[in-house]
């Protein structure tokens, strides 16, 4: 049975607790692909927080052993996953590599810094995952170089149907330390919500380029 004591809900309050996750449904963020939204998500503060970067740290290496067991390489995703994945890898005694957002425009021209080799296995650190498309060209630079991905995990997913059809087709297996489900329950046992702001969330999430804030019946 999951209790308000399990290391998701634990996640969820450090993350609300530094504000790298902020939710006002009545007063909306506007991202940068133009849609309204009641949470704002930035899981790189957590870095200036010596306490919940070990824990967040130590989550990460439990789930990877849980359910990838050892790979080869620890690989992060420019930006937010590079930090996350250094500490990891260095946790674990691995290598690390990250992967750009795209291809380095001088010098090599590489997409993967680092040295990884075909045929070594990987499991890829993502701070966020949102659609999945970032995350995945990530998981695909890794593939073409010829390495086994074991999967991916992350500190925090909205939970888009979309990223998990993305996934679903990619063949990567993704774990996160928390999810939105999660982050609502304890925002709201902890009062950063109320449970009128409840469904607001709820529909935002189903259908998040659609949503205006106003409730739908």
């Amino acid at each position: 049975m999951t209790t308000f004591d399990d290391p998701a809900y634990k996640v969820a309050e450090f993350l609300l607790q530094i504000k790298a996750v902020k939710l006002q449904p009545e007063n909306p963020f506007t991202w940068a692909s133009g849609w309204k939204s009641p949470i704002y998500c930035d899981n790189r503060k957590s870095l200036s927080y010596p306490q919940i970067r070990t824990y967040i740290r130590q989550q990460f290496v439990e789930t990877i052993n849980k359910h990838f067991a050892m790979p080869d390489v620890i690989a992060g995703v420019a930006t937010g996953g590079i930090a996350q994945g250094a500490l990891v890898a260095q946790e674990m005694g691995l290598p690390f590599v990250y992967v750009r957002s795209e291809v380095k425009k001088h010098g090599l021209t590489n997409m993967v810094e680092g040295d990884i080799e075909s045929g070594q296995s990987v499991v890829v650190i993502e701070d966020l995952i949102s659609t999945g498309g970032s995350s995945l060209k990530a998981v695909e630079a890794l593939r073409e170089k010829g390495c086994n991905v074991k999967g991916m995990a992350a500190i925090f997913t909205y939970g888009f149907e979309e990223a998990e059809q993305n996934f679903k087709k990619a063949k990567c297996v993704v774990k996160t330390l928390t999810t939105y489900d999660i982050l609502i329950k304890k925002a709201l046992q902890k009062e950063y919500i109320t449970e009128k702001d409840i469904e607001s969330l709820k529909q935002w999430r189903l259908k998040p380029s659609e949503w205006t804030g106003i409730l739908v019946k």
